[in-house]
């Protein structure tokens, strides 16, 4: 693995700690990057789902997202575009072949796959993201595929052989936190 690459908030670092441990003796670097941080979810910060399913927004969040910008917060559109951004320039950075890990949120990683997939934003909710999932994206000079998604349990030794030449720019694997939105 080149590197780790993980969302400032604690429990995102705490899972990245733990897989930097399961990768001893020879640990990758992990980075925080605030590009693949949760959603500003503004004012509904800390808020419960419960509370907020009420709210008037909410139809929009779950049926038009790209649409939805949350009161002192962000658009989920500018999310998608700096965590898709953020990817995008990992992959430059850290070079060909490279296979790094991305600890993130559900809604920034199912926006990360929605890109990959070709999909609008709009559909993201379609994708499921469970705690502590895996999904891998294959970055390649022609496009993106998607490897595995929302995986919570299978061999990944497969990253670990040297790469095939199918003109790749490296492999993804962006995974949630202990906890994500």
């Amino acid at each position: 693995m080149s590197a780790i690459v993980s969302s400032p908030l604690t429990r995102t670092q705490q899972t990245a700690e733990a897989i930097a441990l399961a990768q001893q003796p020879s640990a990758p670097p992990i980075h925080l990057d605030d590009a693949v941080g949760e959603c500003h979810y503004g004012e509904w910060t800390g808020r419960e789902l419960k509370g907020l399913a009420r709210e008037p927004l909410w139809k929009a969040v779950q049926s038009h997202p790209s649409s939805v910008t949350f009161p002192g917060g962000e658009a989920m559109a500018a999310m998608q575009q700096r965590a898709v951004s953020a990817i995008r320039r990992w992959n430059e950075d850290l070079g060909e072949n490279a296979v790094y890990a991305v600890v993130s949120h559900g809604d920034v990683i199912k926006a990360i796959l929605a890109d990959a997939l070709g999909t609008h934003l709009d559909l993201f909710q379609r994708i499921c993201v469970d705690p502590c999932s895996i999904s891998i994206i294959d970055y390649t000079r022609a496009r993106p595929f998607v490897v595995r998604s929302n995986d919570s349990g299978s061999d990944l030794s497969f990253l670990a052989r040297k790469p095939k030449k199918r003109g790749r720019k490296g492999d993804a694997a962006v995974g949630g936190g202990a906890g994500h939105a």
